[in-house]
């Protein structure tokens, strides 16, 4: 049982076909997690994946062991999982693998409120509980079935008005994954004509992998809308608490513009909130939230840290370039369907295409995120800071800073790897940007990953 292979930074995650997780490692992380927790309650949901099932059951046997009562709250979306922590303040565990291929599954933790559990605040002591579980109660913990849907939704349309949207023509692809358990209910409420794409939740992931960052994920999704015209394209990831979003021209938004457009929307609705972006956003995205007046914080990268720092700042409203999204209103948590009930809302208030509304908070160019293959990840990130000028800062991995364009390396935390984001004010300076680390990375026994 290699624990270190499956507890990583934010949550728990390993390959099914080598034996990183199964059965008995679930059964004893719903131990830990149930001694950590200190609750008497907790809830336990899972996705479509054909291991799901069994890892967790026996998450819940090793919770039920620790004499917990265990509300099995079963096929969900994770942000449905950080929903229920939140408004029932109980613990919560998904057993999911997210985007990750099918021979993947793994769990995400959240305490009561839908708290984050992390490397920071509680993971490293459920991974020794793991490797050594506690004793056993004599009085084991009971199982309810509980449908979270109906209040889940309710609460939905709690943060968002379902009678201030207008008719638009959307294309949703839900991956085979768990978009398709509540995009029906959702979508009844509002004057969506949708053409849907793979909304049948099937483990097997027939159609395409379930990750919508990557480009060859998103051809069905933006033929489907090019055949007939379309203001929006939606596409999730297999657990759906992520959201791609593609603008009427078939063009997906980055995090970054989507994150920008959102702070503004807030923004008009909370005047001079805080709106916290990770480091890696665009600095449209601070900009944008000063020129509209809020408060911008950056955080490193990370669901942990932006909750942390969004309930330290009050923040409205949180977003990685990454396209996670995160709600003060839904517990801090980050949801899929939620940042696309309030990008329509946007749109409802803006007659504009999509095309045109995102065309004002995208005056920069930027690289992607680029791997670089490093043994010495420190060692690189002290040479670059050395070598290539600028202004350094060392909040999440390594930021240089010029007045019109920026970098960022950050370590891998669990492959040897450098990843590079870079901006500037045009491609020619993004590729100089680029050009310029890699010949660094190379000089020094690296190599592209």
């Amino acid at each position: 049982m290699n624990l270190d292979a499956i507890f990583k930074a934010y949550d728990i995650r390993g390959r099914i076909d080598n034996g990183e997780i199964d059965a008995d490692v679930a059964r004893r992380i719903g131990a830990a997690f149930a001694a950590f927790s200190g609750a008497e309650r907790i809830a336990v949901g899972r996705d479509i994946r054909t291991s799901s099932a069994e890892l967790s059951a026996a998450f819940i046997a090793g919770a039920q062991g620790q004499g917990l009562d265990v509300d099995d709250i079963g096929l969900i979306a994770t942000d449905m999982s950080y929903f229920y922590a939140g408004a029932h303040d109980v613990p919560a565990a998904m057993v999911t693998a997210s985007h990750l291929p099918l021979n993947w599954n793994g769990i995400k933790l959240s305490l009561a409120g839908a708290r984050p559990v992390s490397g920071d605040t509680g993971l490293a002591e459920i991974k020794a509980l793991t490797a050594d579980p506690p004793p056993e109660s004599s009085s084991p913990g009971s199982v309810r079935e509980v449908s979270a849907l109906d209040e889940y939704v309710e609460h939905l349309y709690s943060i968002v008005d379902a009678g201030a949207f207008r008719p638009l023509k959307v294309a949703v692809d839900g991956g085979n994954g768990m978009a398709g358990v509540v995009s029906g209910p959702v979508f009844e409420r509002i004057p969506i004509d949708l053409t849907a794409l793979y909304l049948d939740p099937d483990g097997t992931f027939p159609n395409h992998p379930a990750d919508p960052t990557r480009p060859e994920n998103l051809a069905d999704l933006i033929g489907a809308m090019q055949a007939e015209p379309h203001d929006l394209g939606v596409a999730f990831d297999a657990d759906a608490d992520r959201a791609i979003f593609i603008d009427d021209q078939g063009v997906p938004l980055s995090g970054s513009t989507t994150t920008a457009m959102v702070a503004r929307w807030f923004l008009g609705k909370h005047p001079g909130a805080t709106i916290v972006h990770n480091l890696i956003c665009s600095r449209a995205v601070p900009e944008t939230i000063e020129r509209f007046g809020g408060v911008a914080v950056e955080t490193r990268v990370g669901h942990s840290y932006i909750k942390a720092v969004m309930a330290e700042s009050g923040a409205v409203f949180g977003g990685e370039h990454s396209a996670h999204f995160y709600f003060r209103d839904n517990y801090r948590a980050d949801s899929g369907t939620l940042a696309m009930l309030v990008l329509m809302q946007l749109m409802a208030e803006d007659p504009r295409p999509l095309s045109e509304i995102r065309v004002e908070f995208e005056p920069y160019s930027a690289s992607g995120e680029i791997n670089f293959i490093v043994d010495d990840q420190a060692g690189m990130m002290d040479i670059a800071e050395q070598e290539l000028g600028g202004s350094a800062k060392r909040l999440d991995g390594l930021t240089i800073s010029w007045p019109d364009r920026w970098l960022n390396l950050r370590p891998s935390n669990t492959e040897p790897l450098l990843r590079l984001n870079a901006e500037a004010p045009d491609p020619g300076g993004v590729e100089d940007l680029v050009a310029r680390v890699r010949d660094l990375i190379v000089a020094h026994g690296g190599r592209p990953g």
